[in-house]
């Protein structure tokens, strides 16, 4: 029993030092050339802002820089276990490039991204090949004792070197295929060690500071805020709607019903007057208890998903609205249902103030973001801002670590993104 546990224990080990091997040449020959294009790109890239052309192309190769580094955190989580805490500061609210850029290299997390990408592109393959060479260079000293010696060194007037060992005849063979079997059992010991400090070296690059953490630490308490306090001002209006609304009606159907107790005896007449009325009221307090569930959480959003259940409120609507979708699976039922009440405000927003006769929404998801954006041909002139309808919009995305970003010259027309990073199923 004991034999066989230690034969388990030695198996397990040697699977572990293999896979860290196999792990360490995925890093080095399909991750690393990633990392050398995306740098060298943010090299040009960054080189021709003074020109404008940079304006344009920096946003996209940060956000490419920060998807290889959230891959690289999270093969960390699941290769070693190990947790590589972010900060990026949410994406700017604007559609003018160049504002966007200068907002993101503000963002410390960018220059830090940056720095691990110029490490990554020598150190970062050194040490992801570390655990290759300590499993596949044994392999070499067997080989040579199995008789390759022979091969590598027939006419070439020397002694091939396997470390430190002069293999030139059998005898130094056999001694190199000795030196095999000592670096096997270091690779069996530190194998996996070694792909531990590529990833120790990528977490001491990207960790951020504690002032960004404390950063990000005040933005999340913030938003956690607003979510309590809107999740409060939701409660306190379906207690009001309830109240004023079915609740009335139903308290008034219940006077007639007695009512019509007293009359059916006296005046029946009456009484059947007051039996249509009272089944006109229970009709209109069954819509309006409708209509407060499809504003707690339309049935429609819970069966089919954000996308029809967009194009269905767009055919409420009084204004002609084309809805285009691009959704290959569906978010997390807090994101769809966030998206959801985002686009009807901006929608509601737009059939109210723009003047606009033909609203336009588009959904897709891109690059790990829920993009979802509304335009018009209306008037123009919509901001973000205290008492706007928008303002409200902007704190529901917070709370997914969403943004608004709003283009609304004065004449038009009004384009309003919102983008909420997210999977799909």
């Amino acid at each position: 029993m004991n034999t066989d546990t230690k034969s388990g224990g030695r198996g397990s080990r040697t699977r572990e030092m293999v896979l860290a091997a196999v792990r360490g040449l995925v890093l080095a020959l399909a991750v690393w050339p990633w990392t050398v294009v995306v740098y060298c790109l943010a090299l040009v890239s960054l080189t021709l802002i003074p020109l404008g052309v940079g304006l344009v192309t920096t946003p996209w190769v940060v956000r490419a820089a920060r998807a290889l580094a959230d891959n690289r955190r999270d093969l960390a989580r699941r290769w070693c276990g190990m947790h590589i805490p972010s900060a990026y500061r949410p994406l700017p609210r604007t559609a003018n490039p160049a504002r966007r850029t200068y907002a993101l290299l503000q963002d410390p997390a960018t220059w830090r991204d940056l720095r691990w990408l110029m490490a990554d592109t020598v150190a970062g393959l050194v040490t992801a090949l570390l655990p290759v060479v300590l499993v596949c260079y044994p392999l070499e000293g067997f080989a040579l004792a199995a008789g390759l010696w022979r091969v590598v060194t027939d006419g070439s007037g020397g002694p091939y070197w396997y470390a430190f060992v002069p293999v030139g005849d059998r005898t130094t063979a056999l001694a190199a295929g000795a030196l095999a079997v000592l670096l096997l059992v270091v690779a069996d010991r530190y194998a996996v060690n070694a792909l531990g400090v590529h990833f120790r070296l990528t977490r001491g690059l990207l960790t951020p500071g504690r002032a960004e953490l404390a950063e990000r630490v005040k933005v999340l308490t913030d938003t956690r805020r607003d979510a309590v306090d809107t999740s409060a001002a939701e409660l306190r209006r379906i207690e009001r709607d309830l109240h004023d609304g079915a609740q009335a009606r139903l308290v008034a159907m219940g006077m007639d019903l007695g009512t019509i107790e007293l009359l059916l005896d006296k005046d029946p007449e009456k009484a059947r007057q007051l039996l249509a009325q009272a089944r006109q009221s229970s009709a209109e307090a069954l819509a309006e208890l409708r209509d407060l569930v499809r504003g707690i959480h339309p049935p429609v959003l819970a069966e089919r998903g954000l996308g029809d259940a967009v194009r269905a409120l767009a055919l409420r609507l009084p204004v002609p609205t084309e809805v285009a979708v691009e959704l290959p699976g569906r978010a997390g039922a807090p994101v769809e249902s966030a998206a959801y009440f985002a686009v009807s405000e901006v929608l509601t927003n737009a059939v109210k103030h723009s003047g606009a006769d033909r609203i336009w929404a588009d959904l897709h998801h891109a690059e790990g973001h829920l993009r979802i954006s509304v335009t018009d041909n209306g008037r123009g002139g919509a901001a973000i801002g205290a008492g706007s309808g928008l303002a409200g919009v902007e704190r529901r995305l917070g709370t997914f670590d969403g943004v608004l970003a709003v283009s609304s010259p004065a004449g038009g027309p009004t384009m309003v993104t919102m983008e909420i990073p997210c999977a799909l199923s």
